[in-house]
């Protein structure tokens, strides 16, 4: 973990996601204009439905590395990479993930979060993801657009 920051690094974007209805558990929707801000946006969406991120503060940084062999995997390795780092040490609550690296010849994703440690006398408690899932799981990648889409069902 590396605790130096940019001014860059406390600049939150633009909230690009939602939350669809599904019988069961939830289904992450995220957009923007690339693919790797509609995989920011999704991670961003996982966090604020396990806990509100209004009162995270950017205080620690995090790198994870995840692969993948097609983009559906390299998603859904990047989710579970992170849902990790929030279930075990360092038990980081993310406001902010920015990708510093993506390949997407070879399916490889680098990427920072930003946050703090989790904390139940500071941080409201949402609803627990338990996993990442397959399920319904779309990228839509349009040729000659800015408009990439994310959808994403998690376990809960």
């Amino acid at each position: 973990m590396d605790d130096e920051f940019t001014d860059d690094d406390y600049i939150i974007p633009t909230v690009k996601y939602e939350y669809l209805d599904h019988p069961a558990d939830i289904q992450l929707h995220s957009w923007g204009g690339s693919l790797e801000e509609a995989f920011e946006q999704c991670a961003i969406a996982m966090f604020n439905y396990m806990s509100p991120i209004d009162d995270v503060e950017i205080l620690q940084k995090y790198d994870i590395e995840s692969e993948g062999h097609d983009l559906d995997s390299l998603l859904y390795n990047y989710l579970d990479e992170l849902l990790f780092m929030f279930s075990a040490e360092p038990f980081l609550i993310a406001k902010k993930i920015k990708i510093t690296e993506f390949d997407k010849t070879n399916y490889r994703i680098k990427a920072t979060a930003f946050g703090e440690e989790f904390s139940l006398d500071k941080h409201q408690q949402g609803t627990e993801i338990k996993a990442i899932t397959y399920s319904a799981m779309k990228i839509i990648e349009p040729p000659a657009s800015d408009n990439f889409e994310v959808f994403v069902i998690v376990d809960i």
